[in-house]
């Protein structure tokens, strides 16, 4: 009966569960035909389902031969990124490996067979993933090897050094994440599907990914320090702690909590960035794409500000409210709305004695100039009585019925995962 009184707590979240599984997710999220793809292409697709259902469902929404150039882009990347987490290769043969990666796009035969990691299959037939690389236009080819090169080099750099400045943790998340901003920007601007620009700010595109891989770092804290990996920046928690380890103790829980503050504050300066390049985007299966995950990520934070549970397990948000981002996130007026809601969550928790207040009052006002300046707060939820009422009733009669489809639509509402 706890999941009833949670839903009943947010009835819009039940109306839009429902809305969204009888076909509302076909707005942003429609599925390609496998049948009207080559037996390369559909064993990507496979892949891609494989490694990433979130990724593979927003993937498959973007329009034309855009979404063949993304879907590869995402494959070539992430059997990159299987190289690197592969604990069982030695540096010896990883960090040449990492170097010369994107050199195996234009080598037909080669594959490597000795990877332990779940995704090891997009090692073991990289050359179905190679052949389907060498189909695409030669500019979509041009912008994958060069990023796919440039990730290798940054992810080589960071094998055997600790994030410890705040720049080198800017340059970390830059090498993970704002390279895959940029690749995805340029290959947006070579299917002329978006204006050249938005392919060439490569600032604002940076700052795209960056906003995510910072969220995924600061909600994943605890995941990490099991895993033994650690990605705060030491010049922040050295501050709160002797070693990053020791936020996690109950008697730190102030300094941790203080801790995870600053960086939130430190991921929200890439808010107005964010605004600025969804602004620039036309094309509306692009803009879903680029939305989705940054609604996503300014709830993760707003979740997360203030919360002592970082420390102690796992923050999500709701289900519902992930389906509700989804199906709003459709426009640049919705985005700015949904960015003002949350950070005028974050700032009704600012603590007064909090050492980052001032810094996070103050770029919170900058983001609320850019989401609806000058105006009034408006909820972004104009739902009837009447559709309250029957979303409700439904919840009483048939919670245990929801609770299996929330489990269905896991699939597309955690587009920020990878």
């Amino acid at each position: 009966m706890e999941l009833l009184k949670k839903w009943l707590g947010h009835p819009e979240d039940i109306y839009n569960l429902l809305r969204f599984k009888m076909g509302g997710y076909r707005a942003v999220m429609p599925r390609i035909d496998p049948d009207s793809l080559g037996s390369g292409l559909r064993t990507c697709y496979r892949y891609l389902n494989q490694t990433s259902r979130s990724f593979a469902a927003v993937i498959q929404a973007l329009d034309g031969e855009l979404r063949h150039a993304v879907c590869i882009f995402y494959l070539v990347l992430r059997a990159l990124d299987t190289i690197e987490d592969d604990m069982t290769i030695n540096l010896d043969v990883k960090v040449p490996m990492l170097h010369e990666f994107h050199s195996y796009l234009y080598q037909p035969e080669w594959k490597y067979m000795e990877s332990k990691e779940k995704d090891r299959q997009v090692l073991e037939d990289f050359p179905t993933i190679s052949m389907e690389f060498r189909n695409l236009s030669k500019v979509y080819q041009d912008v994958i090897s060069d990023i796919c090169h440039k990730m290798g080099v940054g992810m080589a750099e960071f094998l055997e050094k600790k994030v410890d400045s705040q720049h080198e943790w800017d340059k970390y998340c830059h090498y993970v994440a704002g390279l895959v901003g940029i690749g995805l920007s340029r290959l947006f601007s070579a299917s002329e599907l978006e204006d050249p620009i938005v392919g060439q700010d490569t600032e604002l595109a940076n700052s795209m990914g960056l906003f995510l891989q910072k969220t995924n770092i600061i909600r994943d804290y605890l995941e990490d320090q099991q895993e033994g990996r650690e990605f705060w920046p030491r010049e922040v928690w050295s501050r709160y702690a002797k070693k990053l380890s020791d936020l996690a103790k109950p008697e730190n829980i102030d300094m941790a909590v203080q801790c995870l503050n600053e960086l939130i504050t430190n991921a929200l300066h890439h808010v107005p960035d964010v605004l600025t390049y969804l602004s620039r985007l036309k094309n509306q299966s692009v803009f879903n794409f680029c939305a989705i995950p940054q609604v996503m990520a300014i709830a993760t934070l707003a979740a997360c500000y203030n919360n002592k549970q970082v420390f102690r397990g796992v923050v999500k948000i709701r289900k519902g409210q992930a389906v509700t981002l989804m199906m709003d996130a459709t426009n640049i007026q919705a985005v700015k709305a949904i960015m003002y809601q949350y950070v005028e969550e974050i700032y009704q928790k600012i603590p007064s004695t909090d050492p980052s207040s001032n810094k996070t009052q103050q770029v919170i006002a900058t983001i609320r100039a850019m989401s609806l300046p000058g105006g009034p707060i408006t909820s972004r939820h104009h739902y009837s009585p009447i559709y309250l009422s029957c979303a409700m009733l439904l919840a009483a009669l048939s919670w245990q019925y929801l609770s299996t489809i929330s489990k269905a639509t896991e699939e597309y509402v955690q587009a920020g995962e990878n």
